[in-house]
C-alpha cells in the first residue's frame, strides 16, 4: 500500500495529500460466490515471456482494489514495463494539457457564449461554492483539504477556458466527486506502484491526441452540450432528476468483473451522453451528432492508434513483459484495442480470475555461433530511452497527471448504447 497518494485536479493545480482508507468501503458485489469464480478484466497477449492488458477505471483506488483478483495484481508485479494511456511523469503533459484547454489569447467565456448560458452557468459555480463546505468529509478536512482551495483549483480561471472544457468541469463538479478528491484513482495509483517498484513506465498516446478532439466539436454542438449539462445539474438541484445510472453503480459492475462495453465504453471516452427520448427531433439529431462523433474520436480512433503502438512496443521488446493498464471500455464492444492485435497475428486470451499467472522471468542469453566458437552475448540492463519507453524518473507525479483523470471522476448518464 502506497503511503502518499496525488490528487488530480485540472490543470494548474495539484496538491500532495496523504493517502488513507476512504471511510466508506469498496461497493459490494451482489453477486453471490468468491471473486475468484468472477470475471476479470484482465487479458493475456501469447508470447514468451507474455504481456497483459488491464481494463482500469477513473475512480478512486481504494473503491475497487480488494476486488481485483490476485492474479491480475501478480501479472502487474511480474511485468518488466508497465503502459498507461499518457505517461504520468512527464512535466510536459501538464502544460500541453493546461494550454489546450485554454480560449485563444485574449478571449473570455463571457465573449464567446450566449448570455443566458453564461449567466446560468455563472449561477451554477457560485452554488457550488456556496455548498461545497458541506460536502466535504472529515477525513478531507483532516488533510488540510478546505472547500475554498478544492473550488479554485478545479474551477479556477474557467472563464478562460474553452466551452467543451467548462462542459467537462461542470460535470466533475458534483458532490459525490468532490467526497472522492484525495485518493488516487486506479490508474495513477498503479503509476505509483510501478513507480514504487521501479518499474520503467512508458505511454502509448500524447496529450494532444486527447486533448484535440475534444476541441473538434463546432460551435453549435458545444453550446448544445453545455446547455444540456446545466440543465441537468439545475433539475437536479431542484429534485426533479435523478441519475439513473451513477458513478456507484458503475463501481459494482467493476467489481462483479461485469464485462459489458455499454458501461465502460463511456468510462474510457469520459464525456456525458445527451441523448434521450425528451429531446425535440433537431435536438436529438444534434446529441446524436456529438455521441458519434465521441465515440469515433475517443474511442474507435483511439483504440486502433493504442493498439498499433502496442504491437510496435511488443515487436521492439521481444524478451520483455509488458503490462498495459487502460480503461476497461478500450477492450470491449467493437474494434478494441485486443481486435487490433488480433488482426496483426497476435493470440489474445481473455484471462479468468482463477487461472494462475506464469511467471515472468528474464530472457535466456543470446547464443551465436562466430567462426565456430560458441558466443554468449549478455543481456541489456535496461531500453535506454526512447519515443515511447520512459526510465523511472523519481517523485515527479506533482509536475502532472494524465490528461482524463484530470477532468473529472465520472458522469454517466442517460446511457445507451445504439
Amino acid at each position: 500500500m502506497v503511503r502518499r497518494g496525488w490528487l488530480c485536479l485540472l490543470p494548474g493545480s495539484l496538491l500532495l495529500l496523504a493517502t488513507a482508507r476512504q471511510s466508506r468501503g469498496p461497493a459490494a458485489c451482489p453477486l453471490r460466490g468468491k471473486q475468484s469464480e468472477l470475471n476479470s478484466f484482465l487479458w493475456t497477449i501469447k508470447r514468451d515471456p507474455p504481456s497483459y492488458f488491464f481494463g482500469t477505471i477513473h475512480v478512486p483506488y481504494t473503491r475497487v482494489w480488494d476486488f481485483i483478483p490476485e492474479n491480475s495484481k501478480k501479472a502487474f508485479q511480474q511485468s518488466h514495463i508497465v503502459y498507461f494511456e499518457l505517461d504520468l511523469t512527464d512535466p510536459y503533459t501538464i502544460s500541453a494539457l493546461t494550454s489546450c484547454q485554454l480560449l485563444p489569447q485574449g478571449e473570455n467565456l463571457q465573449d464567446v457564449l450566449p448570455r443566458d448560458i453564461y449567466r446560468r452557468l455563472k449561477r451554477h459555480l457560485e452554488y457550488v461554492k456556496l455548498m461545497m463546505p458541506s460536502w466535504m468529509t472529515p477525513d478531507q478536512r483532516g488533510k488540510g483539504l478546505y472547500a475554498d482551495y478544492l473550488f479554485n483549483a478545479i474551477a479556477g480561471n474557467w472563464e478562460r477556458k474553452r466551452p467543451v472544457w467548462v462542459m467537462l468541469m461542470v460535470n466533475s463538479l458534483t458532490e459525490v466527486d468532490i467526497k472522492s478528491r484525495g485518493v488516487p484513482v486506479l490508474d495513477l495509483y498503479l503509476a505509483q506502484e510501478a513507480e514504487r517498484l521501479r518499474k520503467q513506465t512508458g505511454a502509448v498516446e500524447r496529450v494532444e491526441e486527447q486533448c484535440h478532439p475534444l476541441n473538434g466539436l463546432n460551435f453549435s454542438q458545444v453550446v448544445f452540450a453545455l446547455n444540456q449539462t446545466l440543465l441537468q445539474q439545475e433539475s437536479l438541484r431542484a429534485g426533479s432528476l435523478q441519475i439513473p445510472y451513477t458513478t456507484e453503480d458503475l463501481i459494482k459492475h467493476y467489481n462483479c468483473g461485469d464485462l459489458s462495453s455499454i458501461i465502460f465504453n463511456h468510462d474510457a471516452s469520459q464525456v456525458p451522453n445527451f441523448i434521450n427520448a425528451t429531446l425535440p427531433a433537431h435536438e436529438r439529431i444534434t446529441a446524436q451528432e456529438i455521441d458519434s462523433y465521441f465515440r469515433q474520436e475517443l474511442i474507435y480512433k483511439r483504440n486502433e492508434r493504442m493498439g498499433r503502438r502496442v504491437k510496435d512496443l511488443l515487436e521492439e521488446y521481444p524478451d520483455k513483459s509488458f503490462f498495459f493498464a487502460f480503461g476497461a471500455g478500450h477492450f470491449m464492444g467493437n474494434n478494441t484495442v485486443i481486435d487490433v492485435l488480433r488482426r496483426e497475428g497476435y493470440e489474445v486470451e481473455h484471462t479468468p480470475a482463477g487461472q494462475a499467472i506464469n511467471n515472468a522471468t528474464n530472457p535466456p542469453p543470446r547464443i551465436r555461433i562466430i567462426n565456430g566458437y560458441i558466443t554468449v552475448e549478455p543481456q541489456p540492463r535496461g531500453h535506454g530511452r526512447s519515443s515511447h519507453v520512459r526510465a523511472d524518473t523519481g517523485s515527479t507525479y506533482e509536475l502532472s497527471c494524465s490528461l482524463f483523470l484530470t477532468l473529472l471522476t465520472l458522469t454517466l448518464h442517460m446511457i445507451r448504447l445504439h
